[in-house]
């Protein structure tokens, strides 16, 4: 007879505590008197689509699983760690198993939700139920909308209503560790190495998941400044679960109103990609800008991308993520302004080289940041607003201690010259977005 168990399947929430699914799941095994079986999936859909075998983000996550095993052996359990489609490990599993349910938490990305969709209808053959729940997040969806229901578009009253409803919806905790005695006794069950997935190990440096107040009270001050320990660094944390945004956001809340800030962006933007899942599929949000008519100039892409472009601040940006799979934030907003405005290139390729090499990538904060800086966004900079790296060095690297890190050879004839002329694209850029932005 086949063992009845629930199934909790960790996806963008790879900790033990605090993780909404599991807790929920755990709570209905106490009541049910039945067993949780942890489950992860490499999926082969989304890592066959990945041409850098030494991806640190694959890496990454297969550091946290194992260190998740670690602590599941440590207490007597383990989980169940697959590679392959997620549909087919789910099918699998009834062979093995008398399921009573499927549990998750909410992933808002167009292709997770199709995958989503796929699985809730082949456990519903089954009579099977799926459940999902909100933990990536703090408010998603239709939480924080208009007083007429429709969705915000503009950063500012979204925040206004989001803080207000905060002050009345303060999130709980779930305390899914007081239930571990609910998961499937430890088995012998074999981690896919990365090898076995095509994989390689990296040089992945993981920034500490432990954020120092000290620093979080300093951020509105620091966080401009390249060549300074000025943010936390949580953002890869945030990305893939390690961490409680919940229980984040409840522990900065009074100090620093910035730091706090930048979750509510957070936020913000998953829910424009919830009600605008065009946005994640190529599309602007201001469906005009994608008459822009852009150069796409091969080379001086090429040339971005290897951070040679000869605007110093930009090629230590590229150099940084090329190297680390990190950059820092203002420097992520000079240098999308001067793929998009400098060399007029479309802000589909930036997104798709962070989205790349990025170890923190998120399909809506990237694809927000983007459209951002293109014009092309909601609550998006002016399209007339084109950086100035000259000056946003002068502002933010005075001393060019960022820059000097990360090119040793900016003082020698090995530099190349800059690839372009600042007032020459400025004109250059506005001429295009205006021809294309035009009324007609």
């Amino acid at each position: 007879m086949k063992e009845p168990v629930s199934i909790f399947w960790f996806r963008r929430d790879l900790r033990l505590e605090d993780n909404v699914g599991l807790y929920h799941a755990l709570y209905q095994a106490k009541l049910n008197g039945h067993k949780v079986l942890p489950l992860f999936i490499f999926d082969k859909n989304i890592l066959s689509k990945l041409g850098d075998k030494k991806d640190r983000r694959v890496d990454f996550i297969h550091r946290t699983i194992l260190s998740m095993q670690d602590k599941l052996i440590a207490l007597g359990k383990s989980m169940l760690v697959e590679y392959g489609q997620p549909i087919d490990v789910i099918q699998n599993l009834f062979k093995q198993y008398s399921i009573n349910a499927v549990y998750t938490n909410h992933d808002y990305e167009p292709l997770a939700m199709e995958r989503d969709t796929a699985i809730q209808t082949l456990l519903a053959t089954k009579n099977i139920e799926f459940h999902t729940y909100k933990d990536q997040v703090i408010f998603e969806k239709e939480e924080v909308v208009k007083d007429d229901g429709k969705p915000y578009t503009i950063y500012t009253p979204y925040a206004n209503k989001w803080r207000a409803y905060w002050a009345t919806h303060i999130p709980k905790l779930h305390p899914s560790l007081k239930l571990m005695d609910y998961f499937m006794d430890s088995q012998p069950i074999k981690i896919p190495t990365l090898k076995e997935m095509g994989f390689e190990k990296t040089d992945l440096v993981v920034p500490p998941i432990q954020w120092e107040e000290s620093l979080v009270k300093k951020y509105t001050d620091q966080r401009n400044f390249p060549a300074i320990k000025g943010t936390t660094q949580l953002s890869v944390h945030l990305r893939f679960g390690t961490i409680s945004v919940r229980q984040l956001a409840l522990q900065t809340q009074s100090i620093n109103s910035t730091f706090f800030n930048e979750l509510i962006w957070r936020d913000f933007y998953h829910m424009i990609l919830w009600h605008f899942p065009q946005v994640g599929k190529g599309k602007s949000f201001k469906a005009q800008y994608d008459f822009i008519e852009w150069r796409n100039n091969e080379k001086e892409f090429q040339a971005w991308c290897e951070g040679k472009t000869g605007y110093p601040i930009v090629d230590a940006g590229m150099r940084e993520l090329n190297t680390t799979g990190f950059m820092h934030n203002r420097v992520r907003m000079i240098v999308a302004s001067f793929l998009t405005k400098h060399l007029l290139i479309d802000w589909r390729w930036g997104e798709a080289y962070f989205a790349e090499k990025l170890l923190d990538f998120d399909l809506a904060a990237n694809n927000g940041g983007w459209q951002w800086a293109s014009g092309s966004g909601c609550d998006a900079a002016p399209y007339f607003r084109v950086f100035n790296p000259r000056l946003q060095t002068e502002k933010f690297d005075k001393d060019l201690k960022y820059i000097r890190k990360w090119i040793p050879e900016l003082d020698s004839l090995d530099y190349p010259k800059p690839i372009v002329v600042h007032e020459q694209a400025r004109e250059r850029v506005l001429a295009a977005y205006a021809k294309a932005l035009k009324p007609a």
